[in-house]
């Protein structure tokens, strides 16, 4: 689940963005609708723990992140929460297997083989386990990051723009291997997205419009 109230952050010298209340269910789909440069990925980093909130409460899967330390958010990401950004980030120096060893590691638990075999087994890319990422495929590559992304069974998954760049039917493919995978670890799913397919291949999704979202000037948020 996720949950906010009165959610606002401010970059250094930028105006107070502030969010509407959101309140997800768990194993529910939320889809961050609006244009490019309307906030979306700053809410995602907000509910990732990677950026502070300037005011307001946040609940991701029942865990208060005000409650924990710098330190504390970075184990229960790890633990917790699945991420797939826009750049896939897969290290050239290592297989695709240690690459999503690497996800034990900053897990601080030991690896388990078999659930990097799994993984990679239900998104079709098994047999790349040896292959360096630059021997992917711009898909093979995708399904890999989201292998990465389910490997720690999280209870939410976070996923900025996953069809940017991808044409219709990789896109629906892409749109469909997230929910299974959601579905598969009863996660949260959240997709920040102004890709109107998405919506079409989500019906049953709670959309939240970032495009609400209001830069609240710093004279009116200090009255």
């Amino acid at each position: 689940m996720v949950e906010t109230r009165g959610l606002r952050y401010r970059y250094p010298g930028g105006p107070l963005l502030s969010f509407d209340d959101v309140h997800v269910p768990q194993g529910a789909t939320l889809l961050l609708r609006g244009d490019s440069g309307t906030g979306k990925s700053t809410w995602l980093a907000l509910a990732a723990g990677l950026l502070t909130p300037t005011e307001g409460e946040l609940v991701v899967a029942g865990q208060p992140l005000a409650a924990l330390s710098r330190a504390g958010r970075d184990a229960w990401r790890a633990r917790n929460l699945g991420f797939l950004p826009q750049k896939l980030h897969l290290s050239e120096a290592l297989t695709v297997e240690r690459n999503l060893a690497l996800a034990f590691y900053a897990a601080g638990v030991p690896e388990r083989p078999g659930r990097i075999r799994r993984a990679l087994d239900l998104l079709g890319v098994g047999e790349l386990a040896q292959r360096r990422p630059s021997q992917l495929s711009g898909g093979q590559a995708q399904r890999v990051a989201l292998a990465r992304t389910v490997l720690m069974e999280p209870k939410i998954i976070l996923a900025d723009e996953p069809t940017a760049s991808l044409d219709d039917a990789a896109a629906l493919t892409a749109v469909k291997l997230l929910e299974t995978c959601a579905f598969e670890c009863d996660a949260t799913l959240v997709i920040a997205t102004h890709d109107a397919r998405v919506r079409e291949a989500l019906p049953a999704a709670i959309t939240y419009a970032i495009a609400s979202a209001q830069a609240v000037p710093a004279e009116a948020a200090a009255a």
